[in-house]
């Protein structure tokens, strides 16, 4: 079943398909963390472009977190979906909003850590995930970056389901995605290797390609 050894050979594939985007100088390169860095790694190395981390979390909804009802994103940067936030009361989106922030921002603070804030105006930002299931973080990190100002927004990935793919082909300027499997499970399923990606990880990509 895995199609991929571990991040680095997907990165690797994946940067294949990028070429395209080699030596553009507009071009940045967005791992979404945490698992989605080591990836972007290797895909900026191969483009000569820089890499940065876009933190994202998104806005569940109390009982079902899968369905998202917005997302946070860095310098304040707040994405509603109307129609599912519609469901929700203040006090109860508060909440959730509330518990993300803090996260986003103990994230932000363990990975910028003196990096100067996320400008995307006028860049081509190339998102990269480790994989897409449902897609719905890519499609809040796809909206962030708009709202960071990002002139084109590219996501890509080394696997994803179709239904993904397409909601997402909606959403960005291109999707990259190398493999979608009819029957797609989970994303671990095709990695050999699939560890936690810690946030030391992180932040070592980070300082090797910056």
């Amino acid at each position: 079943m895995s199609s991929y050894h571990d991040r680095e050979d997907a990165g690797r594939q994946l940067a294949d398909r990028l070429t395209d985007l080699t030596g553009q100088p507009d071009v940045i390169v967005l791992g979404l963390v945490r698992g989605g860095v080591p990836v972007a790694r290797v895909v900026a190395e191969r483009l000569g472009a820089p890499l940065d981390v876009l933190v994202v979390r998104k806005l569940g909804m109390p009982w079902a977190p899968e369905v998202a009802f917005g997302a946070l994103g860095p310098g304040g940067v707040r994405v509603l979906n109307d129609q599912v936030a519609a469901r929700l009361g203040a006090d109860e989106m508060a909440e959730v909003q509330r518990r993300e922030q803090t996260e986003l921002d103990r994230r932000e603070a363990r990975y910028r850590d003196g990096r100067p804030p996320l400008d995307l105006a006028g860049r081509t930002a190339v998102i990269v995930d480790d994989g897409l299931a449902t897609g719905a973080t890519a499609r809040a990190a796809v909206q962030v970056a708009r709202h960071l100002g990002a002139r084109r927004v590219v996501v890509a990935v080394p696997v994803g389901a179709q239904e993904a793919y397409e909601m997402l082909s909606a959403e960005a300027d291109l999707v990259v995605c190398v493999q979608r499997p009819p029957e797609f499970g989970a994303v671990s399923a095709y990695y050999d290797d699939f560890h936690e990606v810690s946030d030391d990880e992180v932040t070592d990509a980070l300082a090797a390609v910056g």
